[in-house]
Protein backbone atom coordinates (compact mmCIF):
# COMPACT_ATOMS: atom_id res chain seq x y z
CA UNK A 1 0.00 0.00 0.00
CA UNK A 2 2.84 2.24 1.06
CA UNK A 3 4.36 2.12 -2.29
CA UNK A 4 0.92 2.97 -4.35
CA UNK A 5 1.23 5.95 -2.32
CA UNK A 6 4.75 7.06 -3.34
CA UNK A 7 3.32 6.53 -7.10
CA UNK A 8 0.83 8.44 -6.87
CA UNK A 9 2.35 11.46 -4.97
CA UNK A 10 4.68 11.34 -7.43
CA UNK A 11 2.76 11.64 -10.25
CA UNK A 12 0.17 13.91 -8.57
CA UNK A 13 0.88 17.65 -6.94
CA UNK A 14 -1.34 19.50 -5.41
CA UNK A 15 -1.98 22.78 -7.80
CA UNK A 16 -5.00 24.83 -9.10
CA UNK A 17 -6.38 22.39 -11.62
CA UNK A 18 -7.86 24.54 -14.35
CA UNK A 19 -6.00 28.12 -13.68
CA UNK A 20 -8.02 29.49 -16.57
CA UNK A 21 -10.68 31.93 -16.89
CA UNK A 22 -13.26 28.85 -17.49
CA UNK A 23 -11.90 27.02 -14.70
CA UNK A 24 -12.43 29.95 -12.65
CA UNK A 25 -16.06 30.52 -14.05
CA UNK A 26 -17.08 27.12 -13.40
CA UNK A 27 -15.84 27.31 -9.58
CA UNK A 28 -17.96 30.43 -9.29
CA UNK A 29 -21.00 28.72 -10.86
CA UNK A 30 -20.53 25.84 -8.36
CA UNK A 31 -20.37 28.08 -5.80
CA UNK A 32 -23.24 30.28 -6.62
CA UNK A 33 -25.56 27.44 -7.20
CA UNK A 34 -24.45 25.55 -3.99
CA UNK A 35 -25.25 28.84 -1.90
CA UNK A 36 -28.34 28.92 -3.42
CA UNK A 37 -29.20 25.47 -2.87
CA UNK A 38 -28.79 25.90 0.69
CA UNK A 39 -30.92 28.97 0.36
CA UNK A 40 -33.43 27.02 -1.32
CA UNK A 41 -33.14 24.22 1.46
CA UNK A 42 -33.61 26.67 5.01
CA UNK A 43 -35.25 29.62 2.58
CA UNK A 44 -38.00 28.54 -0.18
CA UNK A 45 -41.67 27.66 1.01
CA UNK A 46 -42.45 23.88 0.52
CA UNK A 47 -45.91 22.14 0.70
CA UNK A 48 -46.00 20.80 4.39
CA UNK A 49 -46.17 17.26 2.98
CA UNK A 50 -43.03 17.49 0.81
CA UNK A 51 -41.08 19.70 2.97
CA UNK A 52 -38.77 17.50 4.62
CA UNK A 53 -37.46 15.81 1.53
CA UNK A 54 -37.59 19.27 -0.39
CA UNK A 55 -35.25 20.46 1.99
CA UNK A 56 -33.02 17.30 2.31
CA UNK A 57 -32.94 17.33 -1.02
CA UNK A 58 -31.64 20.98 -1.72
CA UNK A 59 -29.50 21.25 1.50
CA UNK A 60 -27.66 17.79 0.33
CA UNK A 61 -27.48 19.12 -3.30
CA UNK A 62 -25.82 22.63 -2.00
CA UNK A 63 -23.55 20.62 -0.08
CA UNK A 64 -21.89 18.76 -2.96
CA UNK A 65 -21.87 21.67 -5.14
CA UNK A 66 -19.73 23.44 -2.56
CA UNK A 67 -17.07 20.47 -2.31
CA UNK A 68 -17.63 20.24 -6.37
CA UNK A 69 -16.15 23.99 -6.20
CA UNK A 70 -13.19 23.04 -4.68
CA UNK A 71 -12.87 19.95 -5.92
CA UNK A 72 -12.75 21.69 -9.47
CA UNK A 73 -9.44 23.60 -8.50
CA UNK A 74 -7.77 20.78 -6.34
CA UNK A 75 -8.63 18.07 -9.17
CA UNK A 76 -9.08 15.18 -6.13
CA UNK A 77 -9.94 12.92 -9.34
CA UNK A 78 -7.03 12.88 -11.01
CA UNK A 79 -5.08 12.02 -7.32
CA UNK A 80 -8.14 8.80 -8.11
CA UNK A 81 -7.00 8.41 -11.10
CA UNK A 82 -3.48 8.04 -10.52
CA UNK A 83 -3.59 5.80 -7.61
CA UNK A 84 -5.93 3.34 -9.65
CA UNK A 85 -3.26 3.90 -12.55
CA UNK A 86 -0.09 3.32 -9.50
CA UNK A 87 -2.32 0.15 -8.01
CA UNK A 88 -2.47 -1.18 -11.77
CA UNK A 89 0.92 -0.61 -12.84
CA UNK A 90 1.95 -2.51 -9.47
CA UNK A 91 0.11 -4.98 -9.70
CA UNK A 92 0.75 -5.93 -13.34
CA UNK A 93 -2.65 -5.01 -14.52
CA UNK A 94 -2.13 -2.20 -16.25
CA UNK A 95 -2.02 -3.60 -19.55
CA UNK A 96 -5.57 -4.97 -19.64
CA UNK A 97 -6.79 -2.23 -17.79
CA UNK A 98 -9.97 -1.67 -20.14
CA UNK A 99 -12.34 -3.92 -18.79
CA UNK A 100 -11.86 -2.19 -15.31
CA UNK A 101 -12.38 1.39 -16.62
CA UNK A 102 -15.35 0.44 -18.37
CA UNK A 103 -16.92 -1.43 -15.14
CA UNK A 104 -15.83 1.60 -13.06
CA UNK A 105 -17.78 3.65 -15.73
CA UNK A 106 -20.68 1.03 -15.33
CA UNK A 107 -20.63 1.04 -12.06
CA UNK A 108 -20.95 5.16 -12.33
CA UNK A 109 -23.23 5.47 -14.29
CA UNK A 110 -25.79 2.97 -12.87
CA UNK A 111 -25.10 4.68 -9.30
CA UNK A 112 -26.33 7.90 -10.55
CA UNK A 113 -29.62 6.14 -11.48
CA UNK A 114 -29.94 4.85 -8.60
CA UNK A 115 -29.84 7.88 -7.25
CA UNK A 116 -31.98 9.87 -9.46
CA UNK A 117 -34.28 7.38 -9.34
CA UNK A 118 -34.05 7.07 -5.15
CA UNK A 119 -34.54 10.86 -5.58
CA UNK A 120 -37.32 10.99 -7.97
CA UNK A 121 -39.33 8.57 -5.78
CA UNK A 122 -38.35 10.59 -2.55
CA UNK A 123 -39.64 13.81 -4.41
CA UNK A 124 -42.58 12.43 -6.48
CA UNK A 125 -45.01 14.90 -6.68
CA UNK A 126 -42.61 17.62 -6.74
CA UNK A 127 -41.09 17.66 -9.83
CA UNK A 128 -42.60 20.53 -10.99
CA UNK A 129 -40.39 22.32 -8.26
CA UNK A 130 -37.47 19.91 -8.81
CA UNK A 131 -36.89 18.41 -11.80
CA UNK A 132 -34.31 21.29 -13.49
CA UNK A 133 -32.28 20.44 -10.40
CA UNK A 134 -32.65 16.56 -10.51
CA UNK A 135 -31.41 17.18 -13.87
CA UNK A 136 -28.86 19.61 -13.36
CA UNK A 137 -27.33 16.76 -10.85
CA UNK A 138 -27.36 14.11 -13.20
CA UNK A 139 -25.60 16.01 -15.49
CA UNK A 140 -23.10 16.94 -12.53
CA UNK A 141 -22.30 13.21 -11.70
CA UNK A 142 -22.69 11.73 -14.80
CA UNK A 143 -19.67 14.91 -15.76
CA UNK A 144 -17.55 13.52 -12.80
CA UNK A 145 -17.72 9.87 -13.93
CA UNK A 146 -16.58 10.74 -17.08
CA UNK A 147 -13.89 12.78 -15.77
CA UNK A 148 -12.95 9.77 -12.95
CA UNK A 149 -12.88 7.34 -15.25
CA UNK A 150 -10.64 8.47 -17.18
CA UNK A 151 -10.48 6.79 -21.09
CA UNK A 152 -8.19 8.92 -22.84
CA UNK A 153 -10.28 9.24 -25.92
CA UNK A 154 -13.11 10.89 -23.62
CA UNK A 155 -10.55 13.25 -22.26
CA UNK A 156 -9.53 14.38 -25.80
CA UNK A 157 -13.53 14.62 -27.02
CA UNK A 158 -14.37 16.85 -23.62
CA UNK A 159 -11.14 18.57 -24.15
CA UNK A 160 -11.94 20.21 -27.97
CA UNK A 161 -11.92 23.47 -28.15
CA UNK A 162 -14.28 25.70 -29.83
CA UNK A 163 -13.42 29.23 -29.98
CA UNK A 164 -11.25 29.36 -27.06
CA UNK A 165 -14.04 27.76 -24.99
CA UNK A 166 -13.13 23.80 -24.17
CA UNK A 167 -16.26 21.61 -24.43
CA UNK A 168 -15.64 20.31 -20.93
CA UNK A 169 -16.56 24.06 -19.61
CA UNK A 170 -19.64 23.67 -21.57
CA UNK A 171 -20.31 20.15 -20.25
CA UNK A 172 -19.58 21.30 -16.84
CA UNK A 173 -21.43 24.44 -16.47
CA UNK A 174 -24.88 22.44 -18.07
CA UNK A 175 -25.74 20.74 -14.47
CA UNK A 176 -24.64 23.14 -12.07
CA UNK A 177 -26.73 25.93 -14.28
CA UNK A 178 -29.34 24.02 -14.36
CA UNK A 179 -29.72 23.74 -10.68
CA UNK A 180 -29.37 27.20 -10.20
CA UNK A 181 -32.22 28.06 -12.52
CA UNK A 182 -34.32 25.45 -10.74
CA UNK A 183 -33.54 27.16 -7.41
CA UNK A 184 -34.02 30.78 -8.74
CA UNK A 185 -37.64 29.52 -9.88
CA UNK A 186 -38.24 28.31 -6.69
CA UNK A 187 -37.23 31.07 -4.31
CA UNK A 188 -39.30 33.45 -6.89
CA UNK A 189 -42.55 31.37 -6.74
CA UNK A 190 -41.79 31.67 -2.48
Amino acid sequence: MQTIWSCTWDSWQIGIGDPGWGGWMIVAIYISAGLLSLRVAVGAVFPEPSRGRERAFWGILGLVLLLLAVNKQLDLQTLLTDAARCMAQLQGWYETRRPVQIGFLLAVFVSILILFSAASISLRGTMRRNGLALTGLVFVLGFVGMRAAGFHHMDRLINMEFHAVRANWILEMTGPLLILLGGVLILRKS
